[in-house]
């Protein structure tokens, strides 16, 4: 018998997953064949066995092993109703950046979402300025149980810089605290000769930021960031000094919030791809592309890729379906018309088709040309204008979206 309750269906498998290795314990054996986890571990000492989906890698049964207690299941149970669907009301905390200087604050009335500046002393750089940014969570009620409302506090500040940086002008982005090292210039001291020198280094970012968790937000800033009307915020380029907000960024947020989770989820893999493009620009200039048209997709009900015989390259190829290019061609005439004409859509999808089949490279990641070439300037026209038209139609798609 299944022990997941028909009326947990809202019940998020990493929460459930922290909540059993707390109260049942680990290490845990994994049967790959089965998609089953054993607590604390397999054979007679097993208490639960949990079964993951295959697609979605949710949990989908917690089953009793052979020395399964129900009096602690019972209590389990309990915990699940009172702590993981049910909980406080808390704020959470962390850092993000932002590509300008965040001089001030800004509080969503109605989303419960506060950005602050950070506090005097706290490490800058240009391009990747830190902010501190405030959100609502569920906490746990149980001191005990704290890692689950750690990890949902990680999970909605990953989620909200993701959103932030379709809905602002601003790149807006996080550390996403995967292990990275490179090589890194340090300068010289001011005032003294020399070249500086290179270093070995680790991407890491720290400043103190006490508490992670409270149960109020933070007294605004002296200073207040400016808003700007949507239509002048997102189709003018004086920018500023300092970061802006459009003036109907709270609607935009609560928006979200109330999206069905099939398409908030929906709408997360496409801010992810949307992210995704800036973080590879300087790596490859094709995969950024790609991940463009990816990010669209995500939110189209598009064709499948399938193996077809093509009477051009008289071999069978993998293509994409008929209805791919035309579902992505009608999401942009709807949420981004005028944006751009029929055939540079056209070329748009084509060219990603190009990338992502392994038949071509754009031009910045081919050659190391010096002067103007004609053919990387084109493209790199088209992937500024496509970076354009992807941000718009995310936004847009936002707004009609059904609940």
């Amino acid at each position: 018998m299944n022990l997941l309750s028909e009326t947990w269906s809202n019940l998020d498998s990493h929460e459930l997953r922290l909540l059993l290795y707390k109260r049942i314990g680990g290490p845990g054996q994994f049967d790959s064949s089965e998609r089953r986890l054993h607590l604390p571990l397999a054979g007679e000492s097993c208490r639960v066995a949990i079964t993951f989906q295959q697609r979605d890698k949710k949990i989908i049964a917690v089953k009793r092993g052979p020395a399964f207690d129900a009096a602690k299941w019972k209590k389990i149970a309990e915990e699940i109703e009172n702590a993981i669907l049910a909980g406080l009301p808390k704020v959470g905390r962390d850092f993000s950046f932002s590509s300008l200087p965040v001089p001030g604050s800004w509080c969503g009335s109605r989303s419960g979402v506060q950005i602050l500046p950070p506090a005097p002393g706290t490490p800058s750089a240009h391009a990747a300025y830190p902010f501190i940014l405030e959100f609502p969570i569920v906490g746990a009620p149980d001191d005990d149980l704290l890692p689950i409302t750690y990890h949902r506090r990680r999970r909605e500040h990953r989620r909200l810089t993701l959103l932030l940086n379709a809905l602002l002008r601003t790149r807006i982005s996080f550390e996403s605290g995967r292990s990275e090292h490179f090589w890194a210039q340090i300068p010289a001291a001011e005032g003294t000769d020399g070249n500086g020198e290179s270093r070995w280094l680790q991407r890491f970012f720290y400043a103190p930021l006490d508490p992670i968790v409270t149960n109020a937000l933070s007294p605004p800033a002296a200073e207040q960031l400016a808003e700007i009307q949507p239509e002048k915020y997102y189709f003018r380029h004086d920018y500023g000094m300092a970061l802006r907000i459009p003036a109907d960024l709270d609607d935009s947020l609560r928006r979200y919030r109330e999206l069905s989770e099939a398409n908030r989820s929906k709408f997360d893999r496409a801010a992810f791809w949307f992210d995704l493009a800036s973080r590879q620009w300087t790596i490859s200039v094709s995969a950024s592309f790609a991940s463009l048209v990816s990010a669209i997709e995500s939110l189209t009900d598009r064709g499948s890729t399938h193996s077809v015989y093509c009477e051009q390259c008289k071999a069978s190829q993998s293509h994409d379906a008929p209805g791919a290019a035309k579902s992505f061609q009608s999401f942009l005439e709807t949420h981004a018309p005028g944006a751009a004409l029929s055939d540079r859509r056209n070329t748009m999808y084509n060219l990603r088709s190009r990338i992502l089949h392994g038949n071509y490279l754009m031009q910045m990641d081919q050659t190391l040309d010096v002067g103007l070439n004609p053919a990387e300037y084109d493209e790199w026209e088209l992937h500024s204008e496509f970076w354009s038209i992807t941000g718009l139609a995310l936004r847009n798609w936002l707004v009609h979206a059904p609940w």
